[in-house]
């Protein structure tokens, strides 16, 4: 057993490079101390004397990543940043401002959607477009709204968000940007196009996924509901609209930054995708859309696994 565990800390061992020369001659180095992690394991690469740590996602972060993956959860759950802030009083000696409870929120959100924007998606052969419409203060302390939209997909047989943005209209830059993104994590799966009657949807579908000049049709039939005129309605993606409004009604406002916003809503995606079971498939959407994460993610903490898993492939 102790020959083996030796053989599998040196092949681990071998898989860390040096940050300085990129050297794979690498050995341990003593442990660093921290005051709320705990003890760190440190490097020295023997052909440049380089230390160093490895960055695990929580690099020169001051609180533990434990602390941090729970106040995100927690956020996400429909607790309040100062809420939070207070919760962690009670349990933690170090307690954290509401400012790096924030902080937190939108720097993982941008890290882990950077990673699953990446994923190469299984899903079936319609999808679900629609748009929310918010309202976000400009500036913080001075009067005046400007009026933004949050446009995103869904896929109807495994009920994946597939994509989605915050951006400050719905012309059809905006929504065109969303689909093409749909379009390059499904491939050529997409054989149904679902919509409301917003005019820009026509013109944008057959933009994205174009005309088939053999079969005399477009790649992907759109299929327009307008329920006001009693064609319909769009029960998949308007039953996730109710999960989103749940969590953001409360909030005061997107203030300032369009950016911000948008990486809080990306936080969202990943909660709705990977953290929490829908209740009509009865698992996470990733489980169905991405099997091959089931083992990886098969763990009571999945945002740090997903923090893990976006450290290693980005």
């Amino acid at each position: 057993m102790t020959n083996h565990s030796n053989m599998k800390n040196k092949e681990e061992q071998n898989k860390i490079v040096c940050p300085k020369c990129n050297s794979h001659n690498v050995i341990k180095w003593c442990k660093r101390k921290t005051e709320n992690r705990g003890l760190i394991q440190r490097y020295k690469c023997k052909d440049c004397n380089k230390c160093f740590t490895l960055d695990d996602g929580f690099f020169r972060m001051r609180n533990a990543p434990q602390k941090i993956t729970c106040a995100v959860d927690l956020f996400y759950r429909g607790i309040s940043t100062r809420k939070v802030q207070e919760h962690f009083q009670a349990f933690y000696p170090h307690n954290s401002s509401h400012k790096s409870i924030y902080k937190w929120i939108i720097k993982y959100a941008k890290k882990i959607s950077k990673f699953t924007e990446t994923l190469k998606l299984q899903v079936g052969k319609e999808i679900q477009t629609d748009e929310m419409e918010y309202h976000r203060r400009k500036q913080r302390n001075r009067k005046g709204i400007d009026k933004n939209w949050f446009v995103d997909v869904i896929d109807s047989k495994t009920r994946f968000m597939i994509a989605s943005e915050y951006c400050k209209g719905r012309e059809q830059k905006e929504i065109k940007n969303v689909l093409n993104r749909v379009k390059a994590k499904t491939e050529n799966q997409i054989k149904i196009c679902t919509t409301d009657g917003l005019v820009h949807y026509p013109k944008v579908v057959k933009s994205v996924w174009g005309y088939n000049n053999k079969l005399g049709r477009h790649n992907v039939f759109h299929n327009q509901v307008n329920a006001s005129a009693g064609e319909g309605f769009n029960i998949m993606i308007e039953r996730l609209h109710n999960n989103i409004r749940n969590r953001t009604k409360i909030f005061r406002g997107f203030h300032g930054s369009v950016a911000s916003a948008n990486s809080i809503m990306k936080g969202f995606e990943v909660y709705y995708n990977f953290i929490t079971k829908h209740q009509a498939i009865n698992c996470c959407p990733y489980e169905l859309a991405c099997p091959e994460l089931k083992d990886k993610l098969n763990v009571p903490n999945k945002w740090l696994a997903l923090i893990e898993l976006a450290n290693k492939n980005l």
